[in-house]
């Protein structure tokens, strides 16, 4: 057995040492908090569904493949493959959409060709942004977000421009 296999049941062993020496009740605690976390998932509930809805028209309308085409060619003159726009626009709105690009781009282009490095690269280093701001401002019940969307919006840009330049050095 190795030190990462022990990591897990020897924190847990270790919460309910110390939840024994508290004299917490742990059961009670646990229930306490499944109830909160339940109520949370219900409130997140309208916001994934919507969002869900918003990428599944965009895919269906055909709306990010005509905006693909659209900017492709200005991509290619500065150096970014054609290929990994689709990726960079749903990165930050689905995580589970961005894989099937990055899958179809493996597909296409394979793993080791510039495309699919640079789209590895995209993947590991953008976030889903409005997913995650989602989740966290919902469960949270923040209305105002100010400047966070722009801020997260403008860190997945500076990690889509990156990914391409990181690549182009390493090759």
């Amino acid at each position: 057995m190795s030190f990462s296999d022990a990591i897990i049941p020897v924190l847990v062993f270790g919460i309910f040492t110390y939840a024994l020496f508290k004299k917490v009740n742990v059961f009670d605690s646990f229930v306490k908090g499944a109830k909160e976390n339940i109520k949370v998932a219900f409130d997140l509930l309208p916001t994934l569904v919507l969002l869900m809805l918003a990428i599944g028209m965009l895919k269906a309308s055909g709306a990010l493949d005509g905006f693909t085409r659209l900017i492709s060619p200005v991509m290619e003159a500065i150096g970014f493959p054609a290929e990994c726009v689709p990726l960079a626009i749903l990165k930050p709105v689905s995580g589970s959409g961005a894989l099937t690009v990055l899958e179809e781009i493996f597909k296409d282009n394979t793993p080791d060709s510039f495309a699919g490095k640079v789209a590895s690269v995209m993947a590991g280093s953008t976030e889903t942004t409005f997913y995650t701001l989602a989740v966290y401002f919902a469960a949270t019940k923040v209305k105002n977000t100010r400047y966070a969307l722009v801020s997260a919006l403008l860190g997945d840009l500076t990690a889509i421009i990156l990914s391409c330049i990181a690549v182009r050095m390493i090759l």
